[in-house]
Formats: C-alpha cells, structure tokens, sequence
C-alpha cells in the first residue's frame, strides 16, 4: 500500500484522491480548510501530489521544505501553468527546491467531472526517474484510468500548460459560431505553435502528438467544461474578462499562461501568433472578431 499526500482540494486534487483511494492506496486530502495539520502526515507519505493552482504552487513548495520532506518522497506535481517571476514551470520549481528529489509531472486529456463520474481516460506520468513514474504509473491506474509513462517531463508539461491558450482561442471560435472548418484550422495551427515553444525550452517534439499535447489539446479545446474554453466563449458572447471570472469562480490558467508565455517568447523569439493574439484580446486590445481577422490576414506562405 502506498501512502498519499495529496495538497489541494480542488476539482482535480479530489479525483485523484479517489483515483488512489480505490487502488487501496492511503491518501490524505489536504487544503488550507482540513482539520489535521499537514506535519503530522507529511513524515510518512511515499508521494506528495502538489494539486494546487499556479499561484499558490511557491507556497506549497516553501511549505515543504520548512517541513524538511524526506529526499525519498516522490513529489507528483499537476498544476499547469508557467510562474509570472521566473516563467519556469511548475515541475522546474519543485527540482529547483528538491533537487534531491524525484519529481513527476503528470498531465494529460482529464477533464476532472469526467473522471469523477467514472469515465475512461488516460494520461501521462513523465519523469526523468522511470522507476518513480512507474510507482505513479501503479499508484493512480484502474480499468477506467490508464497512466502511460515517458521520460519528458518538460514536453509533458508544456503541453498540458501551453493547450490552456489554445483552449480560449477555440472558445472564442465556438462563440463566434464560426464552423467546424475554422476551428479545425485553428487547432491544426496550434500545434505546431506548440511544438516550436516547447523545443526551443528544451523538451521533445514527439511529446506534443501524444496524450499530454495533442490529446490535451482535443479534450480542453471541445469541451464546455473547460474553464479556459468558457473564457474564450463567454468573450466571445461581449462579456468583459472579470464577469467570466467571477462567474467561473475558480481559476483559469490559461490567462496567466497568455501572459507569461508572449513574455516569453518576446525575449527569446519565438513566433507565436495564435498566442498573440490570444494575449491582445485578453488585455482588451481587440475584439473577438478582430482577433480571427488578425490571423487570416498573416502573409501567405507554404503550409510546412
């Protein structure tokens, strides 16, 4: 039996938590509202899973290291996004902290009320330790839930992290009503746009036409369920960035990842212009209809 920690009692957090629990695995839920401290469990936990929000992600870490989190605990980190101070990752702040320390992303097509209702899915555990990705391979599977692995944690995550802008994009089309054959091109151009960021930040180009880059992609970029999917559909229904938050009430990752991606990409020039054009609508420097404009009007070039 393995022992899980699990920090963050979001949607996500919670599917996980029953994932393992009904592997017969022992796992403590844990958020800022539980009733037990988080010193009295962390000494014996075999796996941490960090399912916190971007935000809250330098929290956690210092957290744990004030706990002094023993070397041989495997940190499992879900969130995706990119930290606005650094632009590094989630995973790259943990190693940073932990150098000592296996840590294991795991990302993929989870849209997590589909999990809880018990439907199939599939997803990524990447790491550069194969024998810690196994164990979270072992730990999370189930006939409903397959946990393949690889040893690109980067591409992995980028992928899962880079879709969330893509996701509003795709938004903005279904709310624009503006056919399957537009948003089939806009998808086709996403990845590409995906996979040129994330080899430039050193991951592996293959990873992106896997399950935690272009499955990823599919999933968030065509369901209603995607809370960034909803912030390009409701931009494109006139309503402002603050109402669609709030009536989210919980976080859209996509947005800061907009933001530190084109500042990214600015410093090390990288073309992205379906991003770019993501990131002028979200700070109000166009519209929706202005936006698809933009990128139908780019200069005329060979498709490869």
């Amino acid at each position: 039996m393995t022992i899980l920690t699990i920090i963050g009692g979001g949607a996500w957090g919670s599917a996980l938590a029953n994932l393992a629990t009904k592997k017969g695995n022992q796992v403590h839920l844990w958020s800022r509202r539980s009733s037990f401290d988080l010193d009295s469990i962390i000494t014996t936990t075999d796996i941490v899973v960090s399912a916190v929000s971007m935000k809250g992600v330098v929290a956690t870490v210092d957290r744990l290291l004030a706990l002094q989190l023993s070397p041989s605990t495997i940190i499992v980190t879900v969130t995706k996004g990119l930290d606005p101070a650094t632009t590094c990752t989630p995973s790259q702040i943990w190693q940073n902290a932990f150098p000592d320390s296996s840590i294991v992303v795991l990302s993929g097509p989870n849209l997590s009320e589909e999990i809880q209702q018990g439907l199939p899915a599939a997803t990524v555990a990447a790491s550069f330790d194969l024998v810690a990705a196994k164990q979270v391979q072992n730990t999370f599977s189930s006939e409903t839930f397959r946990v393949y692995i690889n040893q690109d944690p980067l591409g992995t995550e980028l992928g899962g992290t880079l879709k969330n802008v893509f996701a509003i994009a795709a938004g903005v089309c279904d709310g624009l009503q503006l056919g399957t054959n537009a948003k089939s091109a806009l998808l086709t151009r996403a990845l590409p746009e995906m996979i040129r960021v994330g080899v430039r930040l050193g991951a592996r180009a293959e990873t992106f036409y896997g399950l935690s880059g272009l499955g990823d992609l599919l999933a968030t970029c065509n369901s209603p369920l995607s809370r960034n999917y909803r912030v390009g559909f409701g931009l494109a229904q006139g309503k402002s960035l603050e109402q669609i938050l709030q009536e989210l009430q919980s976080t859209a990752e996509g947005v800061n990842t907009t933001n530190v991606l084109i500042d990214l990409a600015d410093r090390r020039e990288i073309e992205v212009p379906v991003s770019h054009q993501v990131y002028r609508l979200l700070n109000g420097e166009i519209t929706p209809a202005q936006a698809v404009l933009s990128l139908m009007e780019r200069a005329l070039k060979p498709e490869i």
